[in-house]
């Protein structure tokens, strides 16, 4: 893809997103949407500024991102090592894909109960039921990743005698790494996913649980300035993500 094909693609998404929220600002500004049901855009970022400012939420918006910030790292981290594990075992594997690929028919919060027995009250059930949601994407990438190594690395691995370990660090991770990465992206958004639902429904705090105390009590400004400081940060991610991703497409296409 080239570089002015990206940049069209780019100014159209951008163009798309701010014709949206125009609309929205001129239907909010004119009556057509109602200020109980919705307040303008421009008064949602207005308050988030003072949000921030004030720092009434600090508390919860740092529980929420420290919270996904290790619900991401544990589904990567246990995602790849149990695609190695898989991947090395065929048998395994074909047991297993099965129940891989219908995994996400299962609703993982069923077992918050389980979690709070084990982990007792607090972040870390919340973190337990993200990482349940995130781990396979990251599983699937390893698996789709390691099935495209060519094989002559693999021959070069066990001619230098590497150990499994060293083979995975050394050769496996350089090698799948390309698509690897769609598999890190898909698990840090299902972990934004998993974190902020658990807090709506299992958290005394977090902007999930935040969010929803503002919605049950009318306080719509709060509301919404918080779900528009969740979306602009997890569009930022998600930009900063794709620009290493496209990094990655184009280091695998050479």
């Amino acid at each position: 893809m080239t570089q002015s094909l990206i940049k069209r693609e780019t100014v159209w998404r951008s163009g798309v997103v701010i014709g949206f929220v125009l609309l929205i600002e001129f239907l909010c500004r004119v009556g057509v949407i109602p200020v109980e049901v919705m307040i303008a855009p421009s008064a949602m970022a207005s308050h988030a500024i003072e949000v921030l400012r004030d720092g009434r939420f600090a508390h919860d918006i740092v529980t929420s991102l420290v919270n996904i910030v290790a619900a991401s790292v544990a589904a990567v981290l246990l995602g790849f090592a149990l695609g190695l594990a898989i991947h090395a075992m065929p048998g395994v594997r074909r047991a297993l894909e099965p129940m891989i690929v219908s995994y996400y028919a299962v609703p993982t919060f069923i077992f918050y109960p389980v979690f709070i027995v084990l982990f007792g009250v607090g972040s870390l059930p919340i973190i337990a039921i993200a990482v349940m949601l995130a781990v396979v994407t990251m599983i699937t990438a390893t698996l789709t990743g390691l099935d495209r190594i060519p094989r002559s690395l693999s021959k070069t691995a066990k001619v230098m005698r590497l150990s499994p370990w060293q083979s995975a660090l050394r050769v496996k991770l350089p090698a799948a790494l390309p698509y690897l990465f769609s598999g890190v992206k898909l698990s840090v958004a299902y972990a934004f996913i998993g974190v902020i639902a658990s807090e709506f429904i299992l958290s005394g705090s977090g902007v999930g649980y935040a969010i929803g105390y503002a919605y049950n009590n009318f306080q719509n400004d709060d509301m919404y300035a918080l779900m528009l400081m969740v979306l602009v940060t997890v569009t930022l991610i998600n930009v900063v993500l794709n620009r290493l991703d496209a990094r990655f497409q184009a280091r695998r296409q050479r």
